[in-house]
């Protein structure tokens, strides 16, 4: 074991002193990824998947022929390197798209601009002038968003399970509460996810462990992207299905088929539980950082919640994650952003059934007012900021929900108001299907006290 930085020169000396028959690549995330080419470089083999497998699912250009050779649908993307071109194709695949640089990890750097001065400032944030790497301009797909962890040997692949998130795509799946098995999908829809798993996973010619996310937008899966490595649900999936993942993968990278180890293709047998993989942040040790979810990596670690019932699963990972569940009713600030104010109505009738007082902006005000749903005004923060800290302040405020409209910028009223729940420990949801999933919980009227622990011994009989 070595503490060294992951860069090509600390782990050539490392090689250089052990000088192994082989470097496996596919345990140490995107990192390790990007050091396959310089490990190769240096004359050490890769065990498992290839350099040239993982280059064709990591290279833009590479993946887009493998896809359209295989006759898999994607969403529709070009590649820009300045700021009129990335007008020019914004403009051609049509509002909104995903904007992101090339070779990011975490998907830092991305946000969905949903206008021509959005895509403009964001060019001109990452650098006015013609980029070394293209900055890649992606239809933005809104839609269920699904994740598949495969094993292959070559010749056969194995699916331990289908996760489906919580949060519609857009929001970076490290974030993203992970439902498994997916329980939203029709049969017809799972059978396509296996036979697009496959087909990829054959014809990168994985040998290992293999990461495919997918979002279904109007009825048709389409493929985001395909991780030639671990991903961080595999500790999750595998604990949750009995299946050795890891000890798997690392077989097949050394030659043994799923045959030899005692496992067939497909999709594994599902557990009778439901399982909720739940993200947890750490927005109060980290100040002026954004809180809002979005396309970059935002979460620290994650909890996960277990049972055969759907909602009481949640509300285990919600509490685990350390969200202050209400244990009584009190008063709740809604403000989003103008594309959310349809959406929120439903959200803010469940407030007001539970016996919520209702506050709200101006605008959402409006909204919820001309559509039954009671709520009194009060200022924007950048208005008359008594209004909102006189609310905070009074002890009464038991949740915030609040859409970003342009995160990154400090100097918004949404960013100060984000900011100041964390200060004083109220929860911000940022998303409204993070919302409508707490409400579902809520409705439960459980505590910690009243849920029961299930067994993983229990669950893997």
């Amino acid at each position: 074991l070595y503490f060294e930085p992951l860069t090509p020169e600390e782990v050539g000396n490392v090689l250089e002193h052990e000088n192994p028959e082989g470097v496996v690549v596919q345990f140490g995330g995107q990192t390790a990824i990007k050091l396959a080419k310089h490990v190769e470089a240096m004359g050490y083999k890769i065990i498992g998947t290839s350099l040239k497998s993982i280059d064709r699912a990591e290279d833009r250009k590479e993946f887009e022929a493998l896809l359209e050779e295989l006759d898999i649908r994607r969403p529709k993307a070009r590649t820009v390197f300045t700021e009129q071109q990335a007008v020019d194709a914004s403009e051609e695949l049509g509002y909104p798209v995903l904007v992101r640089p090339s070779y990011v990890l975490g998907g830092q750097g991305m946000e969905i601009a949903w206008s021509e001065e959005d895509i403009r400032e964001y060019m001109r944030v990452i650098g006015r002038y013609e980029q070394e790497h293209p900055v890649l301009v992606d239809k933005y797909m809104t839609g269920l968003e699904l994740e598949v962890d495969a094993i292959s040997d070559g010749n056969s692949v194995l699916i331990p399970g289908i996760m489906e998130h919580i949060e519609r795509a857009g929001v970076h799946s490290g974030d993203s509460i992970s439902v498994y098995p997916a329980h939203t999908i029709t049969e017809k829809q799972e059978a396509e996810l296996i036979d697009i798993t496959t087909k990829l996973a054959l014809a990168l010619d994985v040998k290992g462990i293999v990461n495919i996310q997918f979002v279904i937008s109007g009825g048709e899966i389409y493929v985001i992207e395909v991780n030639p490595r671990s991903s961080r649900t595999v500790p999750y999936i595998s604990k949750v299905t009995g299946v050795p993942m890891i000890k798997l993968a690392v077989r097949a990278s050394l030659g043994e088929t799923l045959a030899d180890m005692g496992f067939g293709t497909g999709l594994y047998p599902k557990r009778r539980i439901t399982a909720i993989k739940v993200p947890v942040f750490s927005f109060e040790k980290l100040p002026d950082v954004e809180v809002g979810l979005g396309p970059e990596m935002r979460s620290t670690g994650e909890v996960l919640g277990i049972s055969e019932d759907y909602s009481e699963a949640l509300l285990k990972g919600l509490i685990g994650s350390g969200l202050a569940m209400p244990k009584e009713a009190g008063s709740v600030l809604l403000t989003v952003s103008d594309n959310d104010k349809q959406e929120l109505i439903h959200i803010a009738a469940v407030f007001d059934y539970l016996g919520y007082d209702i506050y709200a902006t101006p605008g959402t005000a409006h909204v919820l007012n001309f559509n039954f749903v009671a709520a009194n005004t009060v200022p924007k923060l950048s208005k008359d900021s008594t209004g909102i800290r006189t609310l905070v302040d009074s002890g009464k405020l038991k949740m915030i929900i609040n859409t970003p409209t342009k995160g990154r910028r400090a100097d918004r009223d949404g960013f100060k108001l984000r900011r100041l729940a964390v200060e004083h420990r109220i929860p911000c949801i940022t998303s409204l299907d993070t919302a409508k999933v707490l409400l579902q919980s809520m409705k439960l009227g459980k505590t910690d006290a009243d849920i029961t622990p299930v067994s993983l011994s229990d669950i893997l009989e």
